[in-house]
């Protein structure tokens, strides 16, 4: 299912860690937060080459939303499940087969602590990003090699996320 993914990844020449980068959509995406597509992107490229970035939703997410993440090359998970099951087996097997060296989770929800655990058990790097310092888990920051928080900034100031 990964062989094309990893086999880009693979024939990479650069040293940088491949990273997955996997965004909880409806738990990120909320007006309090005001989180920018272009901020998880420039956190994904701050942490190793990008090979994997994902944003899941529910089926309640917008057009808007879902346009705006396709144009800044988010591949977009809809799902009428739970989100965060499908992101968390999906972020699971990446780990598992060796696709990617860090793993990214951008979310508040402490559900996704035994990926990132799980992660650390098998070599790979974990960060886990934060929407804003009130939007921080303690159990993510625990569980994870490296934090990072997203701080809101006036330059996005009424773009669409």
């Amino acid at each position: 299912m990964f062989d094309r993914v990893r086999a880009r990844l693979e024939s990479d020449t650069a040293s940088e860690p491949a990273v997955g980068l996997f965004v909880d959509g409806p738990n990120v995406f909320r007006e309090e937060f005001d989180v920018d597509l272009d901020d998880l992107r420039a956190a994904a490229r701050d942490l190793g080459r990008v090979g994997v970035i994902r944003l899941y939703l529910d089926e309640h997410a917008t057009p808007g939303l879902i346009q705006a993440a396709e144009a800044r090359g988010f591949e977009v998970i809809v799902t009428s499940g739970d989100v965060d099951v499908k992101l968390a087996v999906d972020a699971t097997a990446l780990v598992a087969d060796g696709t990617i060296d860090r793993l990214a989770i951008v979310s508040r929800d402490t559900d996704f602590k035994p990926v990132l655990e799980y992660a650390g058990t098998v070599g790979v790097a974990t960060t886990a990003i934060a929407p804003g310092r009130h939007g921080r888990s303690d159990a993510l920051r625990n569980a994870a090699d490296e934090t990072v928080t997203l701080e809101p900034t006036d330059d996005h100031a009424g773009d669409e996320p």
